[in-house]
């Protein structure tokens, strides 16, 4: 008879188990879809231009770059592309960036890039690889593409 009851309740417990378990795999997939409906993809592109040095997807300097992909970004997400510097001229150079043309202008905020070789000085025919990190504001809204215009300057020293 103690068997039967012990039994009985553990039927019940496994059930009552079991239902929290759906219900709370239930909950968690409805909040990972719902954060899917919240999250905005924001295909974009970006032109690269350079001057006093070249530019190239590859450290042997065979694969010219002239613009940069970021692919689909969701909010507070940080996308890294590495790229190759070389001075193609004959003295020491000093590279900088600045991004310019947003578009949408407000884009300029919520969304951001930096890069690893601010100031960094090349020597003649030297290369280095760059990194470039794209960032979305956590809190991004109303930008559903974007685009703008990166220029990487090397200026002598």
């Amino acid at each position: 008879m103690s068997f039967k009851k012990i039994s009985a309740v553990t039927i019940v417990v496994f059930t009552a188990m079991g239902m929290v378990l759906t219900y709370s795999t239930a909950g968690l997939l409805s909040f990972q879809n719902a954060r899917t409906t919240v999250n905005r993809q924001l295909p974009s592109s970006g032109n690269i231009a350079a001057i006093n040095v070249g530019l190239y997807l590859d450290y042997a300097c065979t694969q010219s770059l002239q613009s940069l992909d970021w692919g689909d970004l969701a909010p507070g997400e940080s996308v890294d592309r590495l790229i190759y510097l070389k001075n193609t001229g004959n003295t020491e150079i000093s590279v900088s960036m600045t991004v310019e043309n947003w578009n949408p202008a407000f884009a300029d905020g919520p969304i951001s890039l930096i890069w690893n070789q601010e100031g960094t000085l090349l020597d003649p025919s030297e290369v280095t690889s760059a990194t470039l990190t794209l960032t979305t504001d956590e809190d991004i809204s109303g930008i559903t593409t974007f685009s703008m215009s990166i220029l990487i300057i090397g200026t002598a020293q």
